[in-house]
C-alpha cells in the first residue's frame, strides 16, 4: 500500500496534512515533523467475526459486582517514594518518570530493584546502555539482588516477548524515546513511535498485572518530550526536580490516579546513590547565616507535611535604566506582583533598585502562603536589617495589602515549633480557633503595613 505523508506536532500530537510553522493545537513554533503513514488493510470477514465474539465475552457489569483484591499495593522500600506514590506501587500501574539528564532517574530505579528484588522479579530494559554497563552501575550502588534481569533492546516486539516469557512483577523501560515498532515508518522518539509503544506496554501491563516504570526524556523547557497524550495514558507521572550542582532532589507527582498529587519526596544525591531526607525542613535550614539582612523563613505545605524554607532577598541600587527583577524557586510574576504591592501599600521605593529573590536549597515554592515572607525579606534587605533567626512568616498578600487566610495554619505552626522557632507572624483571621503549640508565640496582623511597623518600630 502506498504511504502518505503527514505532519505531527512533537508537543501535543496535532496532525496536519501540510507543514505549518505554528502548531494550531498548542501554539508551539517549528514542532511539526514529517511522518510517513501506511494505511491499514481493511478488516476481513473472519477478523470482524472474531472481534464480535471477543466483544461479547467482555460485557459491562454493575459496579457492585466488580471484585478486586485489597492487597494491591507493595512498598518500594523507600518511604519518601511510597509517600509520593500514595502508599506504594499498585499492581498493574504504569508510572512515567521524567527529569533532566543526570538528575538521578536511573539511580532511583536501580535502588528500587534492590529493595523490591527480595520478593519480586524485575526486568530492566535499557535502550541506551548495554547489560554490562547497567551491571557496573548497579554494583556501584550496591544492587546485588538475584531477581533482577537485564535486557538491552529497543525493539518493542522483542521486549513484549521477553516480558511474556519472564513474567516479571516489575518492568523498567529506560527510556521510552529509544523504543521503536518496525511497522511504524518513523524514527525512534517521534510522536507515533512514542504513542504506540506506550500503548503496547500499557496493554501488557494491565493484562498481566505488571507494575511498570517508564523513563521519559525532557525538553529544554523541562516538560516531558513527546505528545501530551503520553501523560494521559499512564497512571502516574513523577518529575525529578533540582539543580544537578546541588545535592538535593525533589520528586513530585503531577498526576496520580491512585494517590494525591500534593506530596513530594526529598532525596540527597550521594556517592552511593539517593538517600532519603526524613526531615527536609531541618536539612534545608542547616547552615543558614544569622544576622544577615534579607533572610526570612516561611512554611510551605507539601501534601500532609509542612516544609520550612529560607527566602533570601537582595535589594541593591540599579546601575541600569530599568531595574532588574530575578527569582529562583518562586514564580517571577508573583514576585513582580508583590513588589508592586509593597510600593503602593507599604510606601516603599523600589523603582531604582534591583531585586533578587532565591529559595535556598533548590526548593521550589508555588503556594501563596509564602507571600508574607517574600515581602518581609525584600523590606528587610532594603532597610539592611536582620530579621530574628527564630521567627517564621505565614500569609498570603492581596493586592490591597491585606493578609489573607491560609490553610492548615496549625500544622505550619507545629512544624515551626518542633524546629525551635519562638515567634510567628500570621494573618489574624487565620488564628481563630487555632490551638497554638507550646513554645511559640504568634502575632496576628491584618495588612502588610502592620507587619512592616513591627520592625520599623
Amino acid at each position: 500500500m502506498k504511504s502518505r505523508s503527514s505532519y505531527i506536532c512533537s508537543e501535543c500530537g496535532y496532525k496536519s496534512p501540510k507543514w505549518l510553522g505554528k502548531c494550531p493545537g498548542c501554539g508551539s513554533w517549528n514542532t511539526l515533523t514529517e511522518t510517513l503513514e501506511t494505511p491499514s488493510a481493511p478488516a476481513s470477514a473472519s477478523s470482524r467475526q472474531g472481534a464480535a465474539v471477543k466483544s461479547s465475552l467482555n460485557r459491562p457489569e454493575p459496579i457492585g459486582h466488580v471484585k478486586y483484591s485489597t492487597d494491591t499495593r507493595f512498598s518500594t522500600g523507600m518511604r519518601e517514594l511510597d509517600r509520593v506514590l500514595g502508599g506504594g506501587i499498585v499492581n498493574g500501574e504504569l508510572i512515567l518518570v521524567g527529569g533532566d539528564p543526570g538528575i538521578g532517574k536511573s539511580t532511583l530505579l536501580l535502588q528500587i530493584c534492590e529493595n523490591t528484588g527480595r520478593t519480586k522479579k524485575i526486568l530492566y530494559v535499557s535502550g541506551e546502555e548495554s547489560a554490562a554497563q547497567i551491571k557496573l552501575r548497579a554494583e556501584r550502588l550496591g544492587v546485588r539482588t538475584e531477581n533482577l534481569y537485564l535486557l538491552s533492546e529497543t525493539d518493542v516486539e522483542t521486549i513484549l516477548g521477553a516480558i511474556t516469557d519472564t513474567k516479571p512483577d516489575i518492568v523498567i523501560i529506560d527510556s521510552i524515546q529509544t523504543m521503536h515498532i518496525d511497522s511504524i515508518a518513523s524514527a525512534s522518539g517521534s510522536v507515533p513511535q512514542v504513542r504506540e509503544t506506550t500503548n503496547a506496554l500499557m496493554r501488557i501491563a494491565k493484562s498481566m498485572g505488571i507494575s511498570m516504570f517508564i523513563v521519559g526524556h525532557v525538553t529544554k523547557d523541562g516538560a516531558l518530550a513527546g505528545p501530551r497524550v503520553l501523560e494521559h495514558m499512564v497512571d502516574c507521572v513523577l518529575y525529578f526536580e533540582g539543580d544537578r550542582q546541588l545535592s538535593f532532589r525533589i520528586l513530585r507527582a503531577v498526576k496520580n490516579r491512585f494517590g494525591s498529587t500534593n506530596e513530594i519526596g526529598v532525596f540527597e544525591m550521594r556517592d552511593t546513590g539517593l538517600a532519603e531526607v526524613e526531615n527536609p525542613s531541618k536539612t534545608l535550614l542547616e547552615g543558614r547565616p544569622e544576622n544577615i539582612s534579607g533572610s526570612a523563613i516561611v512554611c510551605a505545605m507539601e501534601g500532609t507535611r509542612g516544609i520550612l524554607a529560607e527566602i533570601q532577598a537582595l535589594v541593591t541600587p540599579t546601575g541600569f535604566g530599568n531595574p532588574r527583577r530575578m527569582s529562583s524557586g518562586i514564580d517571577l510574576n508573583r514576585v513582580l506582583l508583590l513588589i508592586a504591592v509593597l510600593e503602593k501599600r507599604a510606601r516603599m521605593n523600589l523603582s531604582n533598585s534591583d531585586v533578587y529573590i532565591n529559595v535556598a536549597g533548590g526548593l521550589r515554592i508555588d503556594e501563596t502562603a509564602a507571600d508574607l515572607g517574600i515581602c518581609t525579606a525584600i523590606a528587610a534587605s532594603q532597610a539592611d536589617i536582620a530579621l530574628p533567626a527564630d521567627m517564621i512568616f505565614i500569609g498570603e498578600v492581596g493586592l490591597g495589602g491585606e493578609l489573607r487566610s491560609v490553610s492548615q495554619i496549625e500544622k505550619r505552626l507545629t512544624e515551626a515549633a518542633n524546629l525551635g522557632f519562638k515567634t510567628a507572624i500570621a494573618p489574624k483571621q487565620s488564628l481563630r480557633g487555632v490551638r497554638v503549640p507550646d513554645g511559640i508565640k504568634v502575632f496576628g496582623v491584618r495588612t502588610i503595613g502592620e507587619t512592616m511597623k513591627l520592625f520599623r518600630g
